[in-house]
């Protein structure tokens, strides 16, 4: 049975509309720090391909969004952009004062989103990124003017076990987009050039290839644990004539801050352009 719920974290119901790669990954986040049993997870998505991964992991699974939307307290649009009008026509009816309605949805501003839901909807919206898969994203989100306080601790705290989560004016979201929606592909980029450059130098690949994820992970743990600015950082392991100073002058030449500034500007500008379409 599903009863009508209480906000208390145990009797929380959660309904996935969409089931793709992010919402997964939220799901399993969710599931691992024990914040909702799989059993009070419920996900729609059209066909059984997704589902089925919900289904090993012990969440519930339908093929009707309405249903998702009557079963649960709170409810993540993780849908494709172009098919959310048509979601948001069908779940209106079903959307009461009690939902908190949460979307992943790259592209679609919450003034879109409260525009096609019931004036009175609890409507956040948040923008994770892929290792939230491996509870180590970097999220933020941003409330509409009907979340309160309780509906942005109760996301911070269902969240903070997928990774950081930061709450951030709106406008921020596209800049996060290009910084880390779109940025872990960057650094796979660099991983990659990282061990092809011990590959050149004699190392096999399989080790050259652990040994730059774990540089690229103590780096940033580092930066993370330490607090301090990354040139700090840099210049702590620059020593006056050593191997370190000589690779960073051929990463000058490169261009390499000028070249990754673009690219999370393009990014952002991309992003920007896709929620006017």
């Amino acid at each position: 049975a599903w009863p009508r719920v209480a906000m208390e974290a145990p009797e929380l119901w959660v309904g996935f509309v969409g089931a793709g790669r992010m919402a997964g990954g939220l799901v399993r986040g969710l599931l691992q720090a024990g914040k909702v049993p799989a059993s009070n997870i419920l996900a729609s998505a059209p066909s059984d391909k997704n589902l089925d991964a919900w289904r090993e992991l012990g969440c519930r699974t339908t093929h009707c969004n309405l249903e998702v939307v009557h079963r649960s307290t709170l409810v993540f649009l993780a849908t494709k952009p172009h098919i959310l009008p048509g979601v948001l026509e069908e779940i209106r009816p079903a959307v009461g004062s009690h939902h908190i309605v949460v979307s992943l949805v790259a592209g679609v501003t919450i003034q879109t989103l409260q525009r096609l839901l019931p004036p009175w909807t609890k409507v956040l919206r948040i923008m994770p990124n892929l290792p939230c898969v491996v509870q180590a994203g970097a999220m933020v989100f941003s409330r509409g003017s009907n979340a309160g306080d309780e509906e942005a601790a109760l996301l911070k705290s269902l969240l903070s076990s997928c990774g950081l989560c930061e709450e951030v004016p709106e406008s921020y979201i596209d800049i996060h987009t290009g910084l880390s929606g779109s940025g872990v592909a960057y650094v796979y980029l660099f991983a990659e050039a990282l061990a092809e450059g011990a590959v050149k130098m004699g190392m096999p690949g399989a080790l050259a290839s652990r040994i730059a994820a774990q540089t690229l992970l103590g780096a940033a743990k580092m930066l993370l644990e330490t607090g301090e600015h990354p040139a700090k950082l840099r210049g702590d392991v620059c020593t006056p004539g050593g191997t370190t100073i000589y690779a960073l002058h051929q990463l000058e030449k490169g261009a390499l801050r000028a070249t990754v500034m673009d690219a999370v500007e393009a990014a952002t500008n991309r992003a920007c352009d896709m929620a006017k379409d």
